[in-house]
Formats: C-alpha cells, sequence, structure tokens
C-alpha cells in the first residue's frame, strides 16, 4: 500500500508546483489543471477503471456499472489556492486510487459500483467561487451565474472552458448522475490541529461551518499622492484599512471568524491615490447566528468609515453554503467500521467539525456524504508548509479502504 501511494505523489507533486515560493498555481482550466486531468485519466485506466467528463468538467473513474445506481464514490479535488500546499484535494484523491488497489490487494468482492472523482475548481482561485464543479452539478449554481464567471484577466468561464476543449454550454445540474450516487465519502488533510491535539492520526467530518464570501468595493476619487494635500482626499484605502481591522474585532466579539485575504485596487498606482479598493471578506462560524453577527458587525462598520470618509460603498455576497450537518446514518456506520477494525475493537475514533468548506458538503442536499480527515501536525492549510507524515498518510488510505470495503464490498 505504501509503495502505490507514494509512486503517485510522486508522480502528481511537481505538478502545478512553483519554484518560488515552494507551493501550487493549479488554477481551473489552466495548463497546470489539464495535467493533472492527463495523471488522473492516466491513473483510472492503469487500473482498468473506466474514465468519463461529465458536462461540468468533473472527472470519474468507473469501477462496475455506473448506471446500475447505489454506487460508492469517492474523491476530492487537484485544484490549488494561490501557492498552496501539497496535500489540499490531491490527497483524497491519490488515497482514493490507493484504497482502490489496497482492496484489490485484500482479494475484496464488490457487490457496489464505485468510483473516483475529481471534481473541478473546488478551490475557486481563479474565478473567486468555490467548489464550481459539485455547485453546477448538484444544481446550487446556475448556468447563468457561472457564466458571468471572470477571472482578473477578465476571461469568462466560458471562454476558458471553451479554450481548454470543453463545452460551456453543456454546463448545468446533473441530477441524473448524482443519482446514480448512493454514497460519497471524501478524504482530506485535515485543516487545523484537533487530531494533533487529540493524537489520532484519523477523523470523522461531523459537520461543516456555515461560510461565505462577501465583496466590499469602496470608491473614492483619484488623484496624486504627491500633490494632494491629507485633507481633500476621497481615500478608499483608509476606509479599507479600518474594515480590515474592524473584521478581526468583529470575529473576537462573537466568536466566529473573519479574513479579508483578497485585494484589488484601481489604478493600482505608487504615487496615485487609489480610486477603488475591492476587497473580499472571508467569514465562517460554528453556527448561522454568530455568522449573520460577524458579517452585519463588519458591513456596520465598514458603512460607518465610509460615510465619515466620503467614500462609496457597495457590498454583494458572492457565494454563500449554510451549515452541513453530514448524514448520522452513514457518518455512524463509518465509525463503527473504523472502530471495529482498530486494535482489539477499542480504537475510537473521533467527531470533529470544520470551518472548511468541501465538495462533500455541497453534494450533501442531494446525497449522503461523509468525510475523512487525515491528521495535520501543525495545522497549516493553504500554504506551502501544508503536511502530513507518511505513516499518517498510509493510516488514511487503510482508513479510506476500510470504509469502502465496509461500503461496497460483500
Amino acid at each position: 500500500m505504501s509503495d502505490t501511494f507514494h509512486a503517485m505523489w510522486r508522480s502528481l507533486r511537481p505538478i502545478g508546483r512553483s519554484d518560488a515560493s515552494g507551493g501550487y498555481r493549479r488554477y481551473a482550466w489552466t495548463g497546470a489543471d489539464a495535467d493533472c486531468r492527463l495523471w488522473f485519466q492516466a491513473q483510472a485506466e492503469a487500473r482498468g477503471l473506466d474514465h468519463e467528463i461529465d458536462r461540468n468538467g468533473n472527472q470519474w473513474a468507473w469501477l462496475g456499472d455506473p448506471l446500475a445506481g447505489d454506487a460508492v464514490v469517492t474523491g476530492s479535488h487537484l485544484d490549488s489556492v494561490p501557492d498552496g500546499g501539497a496535500f489540499d484535494g490531491p490527497l483524497g484523491v491519490v488515497s482514493s486510487f490507493a484504497a482502490l488497489d489496497e482492496l484489490r490487494r485484500r482479494g475484496a468482492v464488490f457487490t457496489r459500483p464505485l468510483a473516483i472523482t475529481n471534481f473541478g475548481d473546488e478551490e475557486g482561485a481563479r474565478f473567486g467561487l468555490a467548489c464550481v464543479g459539485s455547485r453546477l452539478a448538484a444544481g446550487q449554481l446556475t448556468t447563468e451565474h457561472a457564466h458571468r464567471l471572470r477571472d482578473g484577466d477578465g476571461v469568462s468561464l466560458p471562454q476558458a472552458m471553451e479554450a481548454a476543449g470543453y463545452d460551456p454550454d453543456a454546463i448545468g445540474p446533473d441530477p441524473e448522475r448524482l443519482a446514480r450516487i448512493g454514497a460519497f465519502v471524501e478524504l482530506h488533510v485535515e485543516q487545523g490541529r484537533a487530531l494533533d491535539l487529540s493524537g489520532d492520526p484519523v477523523g470523522v467530518a461531523s459537520a461543516i461551518w456555515p461560510h461565505g464570501r462577501w465583496r466590499f468595493d469602496f470608491r473614492g476619487e483619484a488623484n496624486h499622492a504627491g500633490t494632494t494635500r491629507l485633507t481633500d482626499r476621497r481615500d478608499p484605502m483608509l476606509t479599507y484599512a479600518e474594515t480590515v481591522l474592524a473584521a478581526r474585532r468583529e470575529a473576537e466579539l462573537a466568536g466566529g471568524l473573519a479574513t479579508f485575504g483578497k485585494i484589488a485596487v484601481e489604478p493600482n498606482g505608487v504615487n496615485a491615490i487609489p480610486s477603488l479598493v475591492r476587497g473580499w471578506l472571508d467569514s465562517r462560524a460554528a453556527d448561522q447566528d454568530t455568522l449573520d453577527a460577524v458579517v452585519s458587525g463588519v458591513e456596520r462598520a465598514a458603512r460607518e468609515y465610509a460615510e465619515r470618509a466620503g467614500i462609496d460603498l457597495d457590498v454583494v455576497r458572492e457565494s454563500f453554503t449554510p451549515v452541513v450537518d453530514f448524514q448520522h446514518a452513514l457518518r455512524d456506520e463509518i465509525r463503527r467500521v473504523l472502530e471495529k477494525r482498530g486494535a482489539d475493537g477499542a480504537a475510537t475514533v473521533p467527531l470533529l467539525g470544520t470551518g472548511a468548506g468541501h465538495d462533500a458538503g455541497i453534494l450533501s442536499a442531494s446525497v449522503p456524504t461523509a468525510m475523512l480527515f487525515v491528521r495535520n501536525p501543525t495545522g497549516i492549510s493553504h500554504s506551502p508548509a501544508e503536511h502530513a507524515t507518511e505513516d499518517d498518510c498510509v493510516a488514511g488510505v487503510r482508513a479510506l479502504a476500510d470504509v469502502l470495503e465496509g461500503l461496497a464490498c460483500s
């Protein structure tokens, strides 16, 4: 099992890696994305699986009849955030193929179809919306909205897909494909330190926190940085900066999370006072009331600052995902399988909530879903420092194989 996992890991790891940062730049419908897709197809074909791409660009590798229904599906995504780590997404895909290899080694007999998937554009790094592939399939992103998405260079999603050789006119809800799925199980590196603190290599997800992205547009007046008196300025950067500090304050007061991590400035000159500062707020919380309190507090503060400084402000919610409480029956079945196969039947498997969004969370409204987490000793994610040890990766593969055997095999 270890040899299989590491051979795949070595072959995938160089794709889209930046020599400058050591992180990954695997953005949707780019050359790096195409190389990842070819890698996935090669892994599927090497195992005799039927490879297909659905109308939304998601990849599937099938063992058994895809039309039989009640299939057990596993997988994750291969794209990355800007200069992201190696494990977020790819660990789940590599582990899925390795788990299938392990089940074949065990001589497992499949009684349900099995599929491994790579969902497209999960991170939303290029077009600003996370989980595009799964949202489209589940009908949570309309075709019209998808066609309006644009990257930082003004390239639309349809243009990017067409340039990559896909048909953008075909995208949209895919209920027939989702009807094939009886259960979806996603393995993911933990994005936090709960498992490190508990001493467990693997955990099971209980829920995904509600979360969303809001765009704040601060509009002032462009002017010369060297000749305009401070009292004559309508500088939106100052209002933006005050709002960033307010986000931290509101998150601390309410017990949630709030981050301004992306900014665009016009005209973006060193010697020019900006006319527009556009910042994106990412906010998450353990419950909806807390999330609402954080976001409303940030917006209220931003509007007060803007009014005082003569700045125009628009706030647009670009995406939102409500709380996902994973189906208890599937979650509890997975825990039973893992605990039964633990040392002397006495092992316990922790349940973890998470503030990170995943394709499993999107699909949960349509099919039974569950997640496994693999320990991250530093808790760092969305960074080149993201990490999981060799032993824990192998433990994750073994746990996923146990789960798939319990769900799909006699």
